[in-house]
């Protein structure tokens, strides 16, 4: 019974990213497709984000520098070498003579992801509340200025001609695989243990729960997770600065993480595929839509805005977010319907 419950559970966030890739795919313009390959990846992202603040409760600003680690790497390291000392002269030479796979670039974004969660993590896991979070935004400050350093990064210039690869095939995959790796940790001991410690910190360690390890593995394995994301996301791209995996980036994965329900995996994936939606709509009126025969154009930044009003009014009415923290289940009467139908038969 607690095998099918788990599968009922995992069933939702899949079926919701494979639907987005299907109908996006069939019916959305050629014009719009990188839009929507990107809420695909911003699902991996935020999945992976769930992995440490939903089941630890302690809020991070720095996970997007794992993507930002991810993303760097498997650009930089899958140009072509006869181009790179053209575009990246300054780089070390270990990374400017040396190019891998995409698929291989792929791992080594996960690794280095996860790695630097680590090294990062061993101090910063002691910390709760407003420390954790003012910490791990100094984390993303660091990173933010170590790529805009030549000799490991781009600088002020785009990190460019990176292989495009992440088709609508791959972005699935990615995703799923992410929210599959996610579903598994928060069944094991190790995640539950984390909960226990979520809600009640005192009586976790008197039932010998070694808190600052539980966070530091769901660090590890967030950064892990955000890195291997942030290669699909630079593989979608072509190319990366710095700014793309910046303050922006925070902002808007935290959103979808609240909007949709900070503490379930269901509702980090509804509320990824919610706010991607949203904001491909905001993004298209800032260029200009038609509506009824009215040409609209929304001014610029009214993206961010519209995310912030939508992300204030779900705190203010409904705090645990549209899932109300809760993971899928099938409705009682499909179980129902299922029963009565299995007696006829």
């Amino acid at each position: 019974m607690s095998r099918l419950r788990g599968l009922e559970e995992l069933l939702g966030p899949v079926a919701a990213v494979a639907l987005l890739a299907l109908v996006s795919g069939l019916f959305v313009s050629s014009a719009d497709q990188v839009k929507y390959l990107t809420a695909i990846v911003y699902v991996a992202i935020v999945a992976a984000l769930y992995v440490f603040v939903g089941n630890s409760g302690v809020i991070s600003f720095g996970q997007v520098s794992f993507v930002a680690v991810g993303a760097f790497s498997a650009g930089v390291m899958t140009i072509p070498i006869d181009t790179k000392p053209g575009v990246l002269p300054t780089l070390f030479s270990l990374l400017r003579d040396h190019s891998i796979s995409s698929a291989w670039s792929l791992a080594l974004a996960a690794g280095l992801g996860g790695v630097y969660a680590f090294a990062v993590g061993i101090p910063l896991m002691r910390l709760s509340g407003i420390a954790a979070g003012i910490a791990t935004l100094a984390v993303l400050g660091i990173t933010y200025n170590l790529y805009n350093w030549n000799s490991i990064g781009p600088g002020a210039t785009v990190e460019s001609l990176i292989p495009v690869t992440t088709d609508y095939w791959q972005a699935t995959v990615g995703a799923v695989a992410v929210i599959c790796l996610a579903f598994a940790y928060q069944r094991s001991r190790f995640g539950r243990q984390l909960r226990a410690a979520r809600e009640d910190p005192a009586a976790a360690r008197a039932a010998g729960i070694d808190i600052h390890r539980q966070r530091l593995l769901a660090f590890t394995l967030s950064g892990a997770l955000s890195g291997f994301a942030g290669g699909l996301y630079v593989h979608l791209l072509g190319s990366i600065g710095a700014n793309q995996v910046y303050l922006d980036l925070t902002f808007l994965t935290l959103a979808m993480l609240v909007v949709g329900g900070i503490s379930s995996l269901f509702g980090a994936v509804v509320g990824a595929i919610t706010i991607s939606l949203f904001n491909i709509l905001l993004v298209n009126a800032q260029l200009g839509i038609h509506v009824f025969g009215w040409s609209i154009t929304a001014p610029s930044g009214t993206s961010l805005v519209g995310i912030a009003i939508v992300m204030l009014v779900i705190l203010l009415l409904r705090p645990a977010g549209i899932t109300g923290g809760k993971e899928f289940s099938v409705p009682a009467w499909a179980h129902r319907a299922r029963r009565r139908g299995a007696r006829i038969s």
